[in-house]
């Protein structure tokens, strides 16, 4: 094969003009309530050969390079969620991501073949690709809602975690293997593959946070690039002995992204970088695997009674039956039966039965792909209303104290920074009120464009921004008690937050 560098120069023309024009997208899906991954796959379908006239078709390099991205996409969600947020909700997120996945599926393969008249095979595979939520929209939707933090970890955990289950059920089914061992004997590969991966991921993100801890890197850009490669490494040791990658580059990336590490700023933000990048070169691609002439108007009429069923049905008997293991109040358990994003993750799912040349795999690719795109414009544009309405939100408590966290690594400290919104109760507190925790100290006042160093009487005003200095094990006890003021003013003293 002969390297034409004229080849690569056009390469990297297209993907710098696309990456850019990706980037712009996010600022006109946000002003227009679009989900901007829907943006990316009509350009990768601009791009195909049936108007641009680039060709894809590779569905082994597709499903390939799409389990890669989903990789880099389930590291940062590890890397950037809150163990303590996760954990009380663990035990619905794990039984959403194993006994959910089954009941929808069984669902779904149920009325796809009685009533669409699929073959079981395909009925199956329709509802094991559908069924499992999408990380990285959730991840990027949920993340601007302010729901409880309860719910929120319902749901990250769950779409953190279905991917592993899923990926083993249509692997099985499009290679036959199901067939082969039985329902038992595949029953019990998923759970090898699932806490294997658990495993696996545990031991090497421990491993790998004890280790940065230890060491000292001559430079501080290494230590995002360590993280990550840390996180990919448990993914590739998984898979290498037949486990989930998925499960355990997502538990790695958690342990990970939950011990105090030098320079976790830095890596939170280089590894949210590194999943845009892999949303968008993913999304484009999946388009670009599309061909726009193959959707026929029966294609759209099954597509939309699948999102149907899945909106209306499936899920909500999964999450219901899911929820035996942790109960929660009727109107969450609504929010989570409609917050089932789907994104990348079944599209990429049907690239296996693509690649194993299973029958009537180009029709069910082109099925889950219209599924996609009905499902994101039906549930993602309607989620905030859908929250409000069942009240789920949280109270406006960000409107009350605006606070932002830099971490000073060398002195194991951070500085928070606070501002006195118009509607906060700190304006008016002294400084001495504000009662902060041994060793926490506001260090600079700025008003009106003035520094001001603080003494005990400074008085608070509306408008003014604080520099907080907290020692890095009191940060969290400083920001409860900068909220605890904000939210009831000098009562705070006698108040819980």
């Amino acid at each position: 094969m002969t390297f034409d560098v004229h080849q690569l120069d056009l390469f990297l023309l297209v993907g710098a003009a696309v990456t850019i024009l990706a980037i712009l997208a996010v600022l006109l899906s946000t002003r227009i309530g679009l989900p901007s991954l829907l943006i990316y796959l009509l350009m990768g379908v601009l791009l195909g050969e049936n108007v641009l006239g680039i060709h894809f078709g590779d569905a082994e390099l597709a499903q390939a390079l799409g389990f890669a991205a989903l990789a880099v996409i389930l590291a940062e969600g590890g890397l950037t969620t809150s163990w303590r947020q996760v954990r009380p909700s663990l035990p619905l997120g794990l039984s959403l991501a194993t006994v959910g996945i089954a009941v929808s599926i069984t669902v779904v393969a149920v009325v796809a073949h009685v009533v669409l008249g699929l073959s079981w095979e395909l009925a199956v595979l329709l509802g094991a690709v559908t069924s499992p939520t999408d990380a990285a929209a959730v991840f990027s939707v949920l993340r601007g809602l302010p729901i409880s933090p309860r719910l929120g970890g319902v749901l990250e955990s769950e779409s953190g975690l279905n991917d592993a289950p899923t990926v083993v059920v249509v692997t099985l089914v499009s290679t036959g293997a199901i067939g082969d061992h039985g329902l038992a004997v595949s029953a019990v590969i998923v759970l090898y593959e699932l806490v294997g991966g658990v495993l696996l991921g545990l031991a090497i993100g421990a491993g790998g946070a004890w280790l940065l801890r230890r060491i000292a890197l001559p430079s501080s850009g290494l230590y995002p690039l360590a993280v990550v490669s840390l996180a990919l490494l448990a993914y590739g040791t998984s898979a290498s002995v037949h486990a989930s990658g998925f499960a355990a580059i997502y538990v790695a990336a958690l342990v990970l992204g939950n011990n105090d590490l030098p320079h976790r700023t830095a890596t939170r933000s280089f590894a949210e970088g590194v999943a845009w990048l892999a949303q968008i070169g993913l999304f484009v691609m999946l388009g670009l695997l599309l061909t726009p002439s193959d959707i026929t108007w029966s294609i759209v009429g099954t597509a939309l009674v699948v999102s149907a069923l899945l909106l209306m049905l499936a899920r909500p008997i999964s999450v219901v039956v899911a929820s035996l293991v942790q109960r929660l109040p009727r109107h969450e358990l609504a929010f989570v039966s409609w917050a089932g994003l789907r994104g990348a993750v079944p599209i990429v799912l049907a690239t296996i039965p693509l690649a194993e040349d299973v029958t009537d795999a180009e029709r069910l690719f082109d099925i889950v792909f219209v599924v996609v795109v009905v499902s994101t414009l039906v549930t993602g544009p309607t989620l905030p209303a859908v929250a409000k309405r069942l009240r789920v939100t949280r109270r406006s408590e960000p409107r009350q104290l605006d606070l932002e966290v830099a971490p000073l690594d060398r002195m194991a400290a951070d500085m928070l920074q606070v501002t006195v919104s118009p509607v906060s109760r700190l304006h008016g507190v002294e400084v001495g009120e504000l009662r902060l925790p041994p060793g926490s100290s506001v260090s600079l006042v700025v008003r009106d464009g003035e520094a001001i160093v603080p003494e005990r009487r400074t008085v608070l005003r509306r408008g003014d921004d604080l520099l907080v200095v907290t020692p890095r094990g009191q940060r969290d006890p400083t920001v409860a008690r900068l909220r605890t003021v904000s939210a009831h003013g000098r009562l705070g003293r006698w108040l819980d937050d």
